[in-house]
């Protein structure tokens, strides 16, 4: 994970703003703040995790496996390098 821990801003389906620090997986911040998400392995295999991002920037802390097309991420595996905005079904 990043050595430098800083937080950033995730706005979630343009409503929703949570605070996230990068020495958690978004998937890990979405969960502690209460959101569901759909994950199922937790490691960037299964790609069950994918969701829309609008703007920002993520590092995979595991180098996915799992197809990510342009514009989307894995919540499992990524960490914020910049604020974010993301779509969950």
């Amino acid at each position: 994970m990043c050595k430098n821990k800083k937080s950033f801003n995730v706005c979630i389906n343009d409503d929703q703003i949570i605070l996230m620090t990068n020495d958690k997986t978004l998937l890990e911040s979405l969960e502690s703040n209460k959101i569901e998400s759909h994950y199922h392995c937790r490691e960037g295999y299964c790609g069950a995790c994918r969701v829309k991002i609008t703007s920002g920037e993520v590092e995979y802390i595991n180098e996915p496996l799992a197809f990510i097309r342009d514009g989307e991420i894995l919540t499992c595996c990524c960490v914020p390098n910049s604020n974010l905005e993301i779509l969950l079904d």
